[in-house]
């Protein structure tokens, strides 16, 4: 069967087939043969999965399926015990995870990593790649990075202007709210200027006010071009604004599909309710999983 009925913007994905490891029309992310093994059980085994370049992709799964340990193995926080991941064209078996970010891929985490006791805006200038200032030699030489650091402020106070927290600016980001702390988050990793962004839960633990704004944004790094991964539980927002859709379980790839596809697929509800189901999977009831 193939995503005739998909509703992505471009139309780019009408002819990809719904099933495991699809090849995608032009992917910015492929990943074969990521295995990661704890203890003796396999947390990941992604034997293919491409992620379509310029359109939001979620992944999902139940708790336990491996997903932020994918985040964390694609990005090179982690080590997989095999396999290879590309982006762009570019094999990152060897690249330092702070290089993997140079490259223009970045992702934020589940737990929010701000630095409490840098201000705001110190923590979205700690953002910004290729810094001159950051050479011991250059740093000795103001005249040659200051340009730089004044064009990086600015850029930085756009962003916190347009996420709303530039009222925050000059206070520690310890005082920001759990919700503010994730928007400190994606706006830092903005400042990288990436191609591809990767959100870990990013609507975990944010109050229901936020929750829209968080949403408006990650449409809105679409609408600027750029390739959005989410992981989230969140089913509503999955529906909302998803283009597509890949789902985990039990470290493997077990569906891919528009949104509008996963509720139905039988993989799908016994990764969340178990083989043995007498009822058709509610996005409700996977979400309290």
């Amino acid at each position: 069967m193939t995503a005739d009925s998909v509703n992505d913007a471009s139309g780019v994905m009408s002819d990809v087939a719904w099933e495991p490891g699809v090849a995608k029309p032009d992917p910015i992310l492929i990943a074969d043969g990521v295995v990661r093994t704890f203890g003796g059980l396999k947390a990941v085994d992604v034997r293919h999965l491409e992620i379509q370049r310029g359109i939001i992709t979620a992944l999902i799964g139940p708790n336990g399926a491996g997903k932020t340990t994918f985040f964390n193995l694609v990005t090179n926080f982690d080590t997989p015990d095999e396999g290879t991941k590309s982006f762009n064209g570019t094999d990152l078996t060897k690249t330092p995870a702070h290089k993997v970010a140079n490259l223009g891929m970045v992702r934020t985490f589940q737990l929010t990593k701000a630095l409490s006791k840098m201000t705001v805006m110190e923590n979205m200038k700690l953002g910004a790649i290729g810094q001159r200032g950051e050479s011991i030699w250059q740093a000795l030489m103001p005249w040659r990075w200051k340009p730089q650091e004044t064009e990086i402020e600015l850029r930085a106070a756009g962003l916190l202007s347009r996420f709303k927290l530039d009222h925050m600016a000059d206070e520690f980001a310890g005082t920001l709210s759990g919700g503010q702390r994730k928007l400190l988050e994606m706006a830092r990793a903005l400042m990288v200027q990436p191609e591809l962004i990767m959100l870990d839960e990013p609507m975990a633990g944010v109050n229901p006010a936020l929750k829209q704004s968080l949403l408006d944004h990650v449409v809105g790094l679409k609408a600027e071009g750029m390739t959005v991964l989410f992981v989230e539980h969140d089913m509503d927002m999955v529906q909302e604004i998803s283009d597509w859709v890949v789902v985990m379980g039990e470290g493997g790839i077990i569906a891919e599909g528009p949104p509008s596809s996963i509720g139905s697929n039988s993989a799908v509800v016994d990764a969340y309710l178990g083989s043995h189901h007498d009822t058709a999977l509610e996005w409700e009831e996977a979400a309290n999983e």
